[in-house]
């Protein structure tokens, strides 16, 4: 359960949703996560100990896969786009990235693995920006730190909750979300999260941004506000994106077997095949790809 801002429960309704193994997470308006309340019997100890025993090379080979995966995720975003709506920028980045992901599987370093995944963002918004069909929504560049415009605006804070949903998944099968593959955990960083958030970046939060902006659903005027020099969701346009966030997760997709399963059922899963890696490191993780 997630609680944005000053929104409050009852000492009741947190006690039913952890005896039923719910666990509540304390947001602020724009997504940053202040807290958690886990049930008692959860935690990491049990894992933690396989997670730090990962050599080098498994966690190499790991960092490979998610970023390939990240790589191909995109590309195939950008290609059903291209169906739609053909944009030289968006042919010239598909092949790109094609051959970014191939080179991703060859990274020697998780250095050099980090080099191509931000080389394949960069060009991947690029063409983004192109698959925008609303005048009044105009995206040019990735700007995070703050967000510059309402698109960027709805990037950030769709990757916000999503990276705090999936930790509280991550928690919710014992992984230790400190210990990562790819990013660098440090005290205040969930690592893993980072990691796993990658493959799912696409299919999740870019797709809903875009369908928000070409449907029109999103105003421009009156869903979006400026302070501290940068564009964020106004308390018109956080509920509504919530509210379209988790219809996202609602809905049904194909997963790597080919059955239909709804998206957080999905992240479920992909959480506990790296749990299986974890325990058995010569079982290869493979993360999520759209089909």
């Amino acid at each position: 359960m997630l609680i944005f801002g000053k929104s409050q429960i009852t000492t009741q309704a947190i006690r039913t949703c952890l005896w039923r193994d719910i666990p509540i997470a304390y947001l602020s308006r724009m997504g940053y996560c202040y807290g958690r309340l886990m049930p008692i019997e959860r935690g990491y100890r049990r894992l933690s100990r396989y997670q730090q025993e990962l050599t080098a090379i498994d966690k190499l080979i790991a960092a490979r896969t998610i970023i390939q995966a990240k790589l191909k995720n995109s590309r195939t975003f950008l290609q059903r786009q291209q169906r739609r709506n053909p944009s030289q920028t968006a042919e010239i980045t598909i092949k790109s990235l094609e051959v970014l992901a191939q080179k991703a599987g060859e990274a020697e370093t998780i250095e050099r693995l980090m080099g191509l995944e931000g080389a394949g963002a960069a060009q991947y918004f690029n063409a983004f920006g192109e698959c925008l069909n609303n005048p009044d929504f105009v995206f040019l560049a990735r700007s995070r730190r703050p967000p510059g415009n309402p698109v960027n605006a709805m990037l950030s804070f769709g990757y916000q909750i999503l990276w705090n949903h999936l930790l509280t998944l991550i928690e919710l099968q014992g992984l230790d979300p400190y210990y990562a593959c790819l990013h660098q955990g440090t005290e205040r960083h969930a690592a893993l999260t980072s990691d796993l958030i990658e493959e799912f970046r696409a299919p999740i939060i870019d797709s809903l941004v875009l369908w928000l902006v070409n449907t029109k659903i999103m105003n421009i005027d009156n869903d979006f506000e400026y302070h501290d020099s940068g564009c964020y969701l106004n308390n018109s346009g956080r509920p509504k994106y919530i509210k379209y966030f988790l219809q996202r997760l609602e809905e049904e997709v194909q997963n790597s077997e080919g059955e239909k399963q709804p998206r957080w059922d999905l992240m479920t899963q992909q959480i506990k095949a790296f749990k299986d890696f974890v325990y058995q490191p010569s079982k290869l993780y493979k993360p999520y790809q759209i089909r």
